[in-house]
């Protein structure tokens, strides 16, 4: 796409980029690729409905495991179908309102997967540091109210992004780094001045996951702190047992996504094919794995999942 620099195109489109360089792989690269959407969307559709179903799990620290499947649904559903696309019908065209679109519910279901995480810090912290009144603080009420917080600061968070992007002039080189559409990616093609989106998007990012992976980590020493006071190591390992779920999806979740954020804006020399993996561990490992963690590490959910298969 060639465009003067006085000039914008109000239908111009934006090429996404699958593999670059195996080009002829990907037809054999979209069946793995098929094969985890399919288990990432149906095995957290599946936690959803064993949590749904059975009284017994609606406590909090199972509904916010639900607000987690929901979000990683969300993010699987925004990102793989455009990857496929490419990578079966060699279909890399995306409209520009299309791109801001698919990228403000990428980065606004990321923002409120990374408040859900907290949340789920702060039950372990309740039920660890003070049990007594677990149940009087997290009230389903409560916890209704602090999963609506999630999605109305992911959403008012992360709307100036694309309609700042909106109003930028298109009239560079329009390829896309990889097969979905991201902030940091597409604010590169803009021919106008990015200042603002970049430091906004900076700054956002120091508010949302640099501020819940502090606060998460924050818990995480009050936990360990409390969990070592306790006489009997058997009760510290039981405690800390039930932890590790959650912080498998604390690690799967940011480490990753910080790798491609850290690489997008400082690592100008790094390969694009380690862009592109990174990229893809990030879009698919978080959805995947999540439900895989929490059946195995979950006594309460693995026996509902067990008895269902079983009847």
């Amino acid at each position: 796409m060639s465009a003067g620099n006085d000039t914008k195109f109000t239908h111009a489109v934006f090429l996404l980029t699958g593999i670059l360089g195996h080009e002829d792989t990907h037809l054999w690269v979209s069946i793995p690729f098929s094969l985890m959407y399919f288990i990432s969307v149906s095995g957290n559709s599946f936690i959803l409905f064993i949590i749904k179903t059975d009284p017994s799990l609606h406590e909090p620290m199972y509904i916010f495991l639900s607000m987690l499947a929901v979000a990683d649904i969300g993010l699987s559903i925004a990102t793989v179908p455009t990857t496929l696309g490419i990578f079966l019908f060699n279909s890399r065209e995306i409209s520009l309102n299309a791109c801001f679109a698919q990228l403000f519910f990428i980065h606004s279901l990321q923002c409120t997967e990374s408040s859900v995480l907290l949340l789920m810090a702060f039950d372990r912290f309740i039920a660890i540091c003070d049990p007594l009144r677990y149940t009087s603080i997290l009230t389903l009420m409560r916890v209704a109210q602090m999963g609506l917080v999630c999605v109305v600061r992911g959403v008012v968070v992360i709307l100036p992004l694309p309609l700042l992007l909106k109003r930028y002039q298109y009239c560079r080189a329009n390829v896309l780094s990889h097969s979905y559409c991201m902030h940091q990616d597409v604010m590169k093609m803009a021919c106008s001045d990015i200042s603002v989106n970049s430091i906004y998007g900076l700054f956002t990012t120091l508010l949302t996951v640099g501020l819940d992976s502090l606060l998460i980590c924050l818990s995480y020493v009050m936990i360990l702190k409390t969990a070592l006071s306790v006489a009997s190591r058997t009760e510290t390992l039981r405690a800390l047992n039930t932890c590790v779920s959650h912080l498998c999806a604390v690690l799967l979740f940011y480490t990753p996504m910080l790798s491609l954020s850290v690489i997008h804006r400082f690592g100008k020399g790094s390969s694009p094919l380690l862009q592109i993996l990174m990229a893809y561990v990030y879009l698919l490992v978080p959805p995947l794995m999540n439900p895989i963690v929490y059946s195995v590490k979950s006594k309460h959910l693995r026996a509902r999942i067990i008895r269902m298969f079983t009847k």
